[in-house]
């Protein structure tokens, strides 16, 4: 749930929102494809507390307005590569919304979409009703339309790792955006590429407080590995 204080305050009045179709989103199939960023936003911010040791506060939050902007840039790098071909960017956030939330979500909704990004929100009834096969059906739908390029914002590697890399095999670009700590099967993978969202720039406002071993606690403190070891069964030679 974030934003910068100056987008969230600034929010215009938007309709309420409609559902997510592949004609409604976006307006049309560019005859190039798309770059879709697809954000699994329960995901990143139980890592991020993670991370913290706590619930993020709203200026700890990413920012999407600096992710719309690194968003249009990889289109323009897409683009570069395809002389004479449309290719449109799409950013899209998945999240639940919690009863008796919708209030304190709302503004950070409006936000994300006066910043050029819709937003899939679905009610979180029960531990069944998450966001990943929302998330994986529109991923599909728009690969069927065509697909230029796929960026993917989650730590999910059970409902994620498959599906990419077989999109990736298919000669799509795929991206994993997260944090390395928590993203172990896409760093490993031969497949998909990895950027770790703290090198997007102006995505945070302060440097997390991740350890290292130059600002290591007194009493020590494990350094996780960036690669699970099964992955030397299938390191390139």
């Amino acid at each position: 749930m974030s934003l910068t204080e100056e987008t969230a305050a600034g929010a215009q009045p938007v309709a309420p929102p409609a559902v997510l179709t592949g004609d409604e989103l976006g307006g049309f199939s560019p005859p190039g494809g798309r770059v879709l960023l697809v954000w699994d936003a329960p995901n990143l911010d139980m890592g991020l507390g993670s991370i913290l040791g706590r619930r993020p506060t709203a200026l700890e939050r990413p920012r999407f307005d600096a992710l719309g902007r690194w968003l249009l840039a990889r289109t323009a790098e897409v683009s570069a590569g395809r002389p004479g071909v449309v290719v449109e960017p799409e950013a899209t956030v998945f999240t639940n919304i919690a009863p008796g939330s919708a209030d304190v979500v709302r503004p950070w909704v409006d936000a994300l979409r006066n910043v050029g990004f819709a937003v899939f929100a679905k009610p979180k009834i029960d531990e069944d009703s998450d966001v990943d096969r929302d998330m994986l059906d529109h991923i599909e739908l728009r690969r069927t339309e065509g697909l230029a390029a796929l960026v993917v914002a989650s730590a999910d590697g059970q409902a994620f790792r498959h599906p990419l890399e077989d999109i990736a095999r298919s000669g799509v670009s795929v991206q994993v955006i997260g944090f390395r700590e928590h993203a172990s099967w896409a760093l490993a993978s031969d497949t998909l590429d990895f950027v770790d969202l703290e090198d997007i720039a102006g995505v945070f406002r302060e440097p997390l407080p991740r350890i290292g071993l130059d600002s290591l606690p007194d009493q020590g403190a494990w350094l996780q590995p960036f690669r699970p070891l099964s992955a030397l069964l299938t390191a390139r030679v």
